[in-house]
C-alpha cells in the first residue's frame, strides 16, 4: 500500500501550473482531470483561461491561495491543473459501438465516487466482469491519477471511460437507447438478484457516503439491496460491484 507521500509525488507527475502551461494543454488536446484556481483571480489572461475551459467543457474549482501553496512552491500564478492519465469518451459515442458488436450493453454508473483505491478496484473487477464502459460525473468523483490505474491493475486503459456533466441526462439517454437502469441501494426490499441482468442494463453505485443520489433513485427503473447478515450497516462499494456485477455474469452464463 502507498503512503500519502508517495501518492503525493505520483500526482505531482500529472501536475502543471501556471496560466500559459493550463491553456497550451488545452489548446493541444490534453485532458485536465482536476482544476484549482485561486479565488478572486482577475486579468486577461485570466479571462482567456475561462474561455478556453467553457469551451473545452473543463470543471475546475475556487481555492483558497494557501491551498496552492501547500500543493507546489514554484510560481503557480494561481492556477494549477493535474493532466488526466485516461482519455475519456462519450456514451453517446460507445453505446452505438456495443450494439452494433452484437452485445449486450452492461453499463456502470459511479455516482459520486470519491475515493481512488475503491475507484480502481471497481474498475478492475468491472473489467473482469465484461462491464462495456463506466460513466462518472465530471464533478464529485475520484481523480483517475496513477494510483488509481494501479489498484485498477491496468483495467482503466481497457474499459472507456465516459465523463459526463450530468447523469440524469445521461440516465434519460441509456433508458431511451433500451437500458434498464438499476441502482444499488438498501433503501429498498428488492434483492439484487431479482432484477433481469441478461436485458441491455445499467447499474447504478453511489457515493461511499450516501450512496446513489436521490434524483438518480428515483430516475431508475428498479432498485437492488444486497442483503446484510452482520451488525455493519453497508459493505465496501468496491466489495457492492463484485456482489451486483457478478450475479450479471451468472445470470448472463446460464441464459
Amino acid at each position: 500500500m502507498q503512503t500519502k507521500e508517495q501518492q503525493k509525488e505520483g500526482e505531482k507527475d500529472n501536475m502543471i501550473f501556471g496560466m500559459r502551461p493550463v491553456m497550451e494543454a488545452l489548446r493541444a488536446g490534453k485532458e485536465i482531470d482536476k482544476l484549482l484556481i485561486q479565488s478572486g483571480l482577475k486579468g486577461e489572461l485570466v479571462s482567456q483561461l475561462m474561455g478556453l475551459l467553457k469551451q473545452h467543457n473543463v470543471a475546475f474549482q475556487y481555492v483558497p491561495v494557501e491551498k496552492l501553496n501547500r500543493l507546489t512552491l514554484k510560481n503557480h500564478q494561481g492556477v494549477i491543473g493535474y493532466i488526466s492519465t485516461i482519455s475519456y469518451q462519450k456514451i453517446q459515442d460507445v453505446l452505438p459501438g456495443i450494439f452494433e458488436a452484437g452485445k449486450t450493453p452492461l453499463i456502470l454508473i459511479l455516482d459520486r465516487i470519491t475515493d481512488v483505491r475503491n475507484f480502481g478496484a471497481i474498475v478492475r473487477t468491472a473489467e473482469c466482469s465484461g462491464v462495456d464502459a463506466i460513466i462518472i460525473p465530471i464533478k464529485g468523483g475520484a481523480q483517475i491519477n496513477a494510483d488509481a490505474v494501479k489498484t485498477s491493475a491496468g483495467a482503466l486503459h481497457k474499459v472507456p471511460v465516459c465523463r459526463e456533466n450530468n447523469l440524469k441526462e445521461v440516465i434519460e439517454f441509456l433508458r431511451e437507447s433500451g437500458l434498464q437502469v438499476i441502482a444499488c441501494t438498501e433503501k429498498t426490499e428488492d434483492m439484487y438478484y431479482q432484477n433481469d441482468y441478461t436485458l441491455p442494463v445499467a447499474i447504478i453505485l453511489g457515493s461511499e457516503e450516501d450512496g446513489v443520489s436521490f434524483d438518480l433513485l428515483n430516475q431508475s427503473d428498479a432498485h437492488a439491496k444486497i442483503p446484510l447478515m452482520g451488525e455493519i450497516g453497508s459493505l465496501n462499494v468496491s466489495v457492492a460491484a463484485g456482489v451486483i456485477l457478478y450475479e450479471a455474469v451468472r445470470q448472463r452464463l446460464v441464459e
